[in-house]
């Protein structure tokens, strides 16, 4: 046959007969039909073959439109923590219970009562007595002055820790400049071996903001001047260590051991800074500038505000208009969607600070039902890493029932989940869990997530792509639990001790224009409540938590010894209201 006879037809019929003159014509007629035949399987499978293209690049299509919808932060059931991976993952684990009563009492509860789930009381704090208190450290008072013509020197800090102990010591390191009268150069960031974070001043906040927000009150640069780089601080004199000035320490003791050093060498370094500034001594003018830094100067970093965005836009909604909050956590980066009202309302989210890490377990000396083998991982741990405590405890004896009892033990997820049950939080809320990584894993977190299927946190939220340049810098990877907390509609915390719970705390009432409560239980109550389990009806527990969350939800100015970070109702910071429409502070 003539190989260009491709399509059957009156031409190639033609020649087809022309090729075959001379042999019989019953095998020409054979050969013709099984061309025939061989032309319709290549055409079938042509045909089959294009059809599973098609399907193929439609169903590609699908996943990348999909995949854009994710990424513009569309959130759907799943998305929103209802089929989450990591919950199937969790479910197939065993679940590590310390409390079976109350939790069988508090699931059974959760679902049967959602009408509880939308209470006012559960979403506001006291509004009528909160919304009294302003801020006020963004003004100057008659008591500030400028930056003084006759400088003393510069004061460096290097400080140790975290994010939020790095904040602190920040804000109190302006607060000495001023004292001091000296010049401050942006603080550095000690690297942690628990930490793991290289990152530095820049790379959390914005320097520049930070410089022009606090230049009517301290001097602030980058550097030392040349002059001064190459000194050996220490071989001179003027390197003071947490040592040398006592915890919480009154301006007086900065004046007395700082200041002589200052003037003789024109420079003082300290190193570590950890909570080295009291509270109750410091005159009202240098409290508001401690309020200043903390709550106006220091902004995150573009990218930190950006991603942070994204993630309290999809916790919340697209619906959710701008807060106050917003403004202040993110300025010019906020997205446009998050800032547009309409389309039903927004999503309420309480957010749960867990203080259950490990090294918060191993140094606590308690115990959280794991039996033998979690008393040998743990004194594991504490060899390794806390050798003076392991040393200390093969002489003395301390009992974990003491320690829990007197309200030294951290709170277990369970037991977290409990209390926000007692409360009324049903089913549906929707839960952000911020922290680290919380000891027994899947296995310990499971009767939290049972109580509240719709958990997520900030791994659920964003994708492996948008976390990958924060990944390795646990400071920044903070900073994003920081500005969920800080937006939350309720936000729970379990440690009073922790820097995050606290700074997030103060946040929240200085920006929070009394519509932004924060849930903190007494770790001792808890204890003596879950003590009497046993006889106590979910009726009861209720009602004994409710007391004890509320008691803290008063309204009140800063008790003597507490601190202006976590209580910024404090002359120099916030300012009140009187009847008759003056302010007081």
């Amino acid at each position: 046959m003539d190989a260009s006879c491709v399509v059957v037809g009156p031409a190639c019929e033609a020649r087809v007969g022309a090729t075959n003159i001379g042999r019989p014509r019953q095998q020409g007629k054979a050969r013709g039909v099984a061309g025939v035949s061989s032309w319709h399987l290549r055409v079938f499978a042509v045909v089959v073959g294009f059809l599973g293209c098609l399907l193929l690049a439609a169903s590609l299509l699908m996943s990348a439109v999909h995949q854009m919808q994710f990424r513009s932060g569309a959130i759907s059931m799943s998305f929103r923590g209802l089929q989450l991976k990591q919950n199937f993952a969790r479910k197939e684990q065993a679940e590590q219970i310390m409390h079976a009563r109350l939790l069988e009492m508090a699931t059974s509860d959760s679902t049967k009562n959602e009408s509880d789930g939308e209470s006012f009381e559960l979403w506001e704090e006291p509004y009528k007595q909160a919304h009294k208190w302003k801020p006020c450290a963004a003004k100057h008072s008659l008591a500030d002055e400028g930056p003084s013509e006759n400088n003393n020197g510069f004061i460096l800090v290097s400080a140790n820790g975290g994010l939020n102990q790095q904040r602190v010591a920040v804000c109190n390191a302006v607060v000495v400049a001023k004292l001091l009268n000296a010049t401050l150069v942006i603080p550095r960031f000690l690297y942690s071996s628990v930490w793991k974070d290289k990152s530095q001043f820049g790379d959390i906040y914005q320097e520049d903001y930070f410089v022009n927000y606090m230049k009517s009150d301290v001097q602030i640069v980058k550097d030392l001047p040349p002059h001064l780089q190459s000194l050996d601080l220490e071989a001179i004199g003027s390197q003071m260590t947490d040592s040398d000035i006592r915890k919480e320490a009154e301006p007086s003791e900065f004046i007395n051991l700082a200041l002589p050093v200052l003037r003789k060498n024109g420079l003082v370094h300290f190193l570590g800074f950890g909570n080295r500034l009291g509270f109750d001594s410091v005159p009202a003018h240098l409290q508001r500038l401690r309020c200043r830094c903390n709550f106006h100067a220091l902004k995150f970093a573009p990218e930190i505000q950006r991603l942070g965005s994204v993630l309290v836009q999809r916790l919340r909604g697209v619906s959710a208009m701008q807060t106050e909050m917003d403004k202040q956590l993110f300025g010019g980066n906020m997205l446009d969607g998050a800032t547009t009202a309409g389309g039903g309302l927004p999503s309420r989210f309480v957010a749960l600070h867990m203080r259950f890490e490990v090294d918060m377990v191993a140094y606590s000396l308690c115990e959280f039902g794991g039996g033998e083998e979690e008393r040998r991982e743990l004194q594991a741990f504490r060899e390794t890493h806390f050798p003076a405590l392991a040393t200390r405890l093969r002489n003395t004896t301390v009992s974990p029932e003491e320690q829990r009892s007197l309200g030294r033990c951290p709170l277990t997820p369970e037991e977290a989940g409990l209390i926000l049950s007692g409360l009324g939080y049903d089913h549906r809320t929707f839960l952000y869990v911020a922290g680290s990584r919380i000891y027994g894993g899947a296995t310990r977190l499971r009767p939290l997530t049972r109580l509240y299927p719709n958990l997520v946190t900030k791994d659920d939220i964003l994708s492996s792509d948008e976390l990958a340049p924060f990944k390795n810098f646990s400071s920044r990877l903070a900073a994003l639990d920081f500005i969920a907390c800080a937006s939350s509609d309720v936000f729970a915390v379990t440690d009073s001790g922790s820097q995050l719970s606290s700074l997030v705390s103060g946040y929240r009432v200085y920006h929070g224009r009394g519509r932004a409560p924060t849930l903190h239980p007494n770790r001792k109550r808890y204890a003596q409540i879950l003590s009497e389990e046993g006889g106590i009806e979910w009726g009861g527990f209720q009602k004994r938590v409710r007391i004890m969350v509320d008691e803290y939800k008063r309204v009140r100015a800063r008790p003597r010894g507490r601190s202006a970070y976590r209580q910024p109702r404090t002359p120099g910071c916030m300012c009140r209201a009187s009847g008759d429409g003056s302010i007081d502070f």
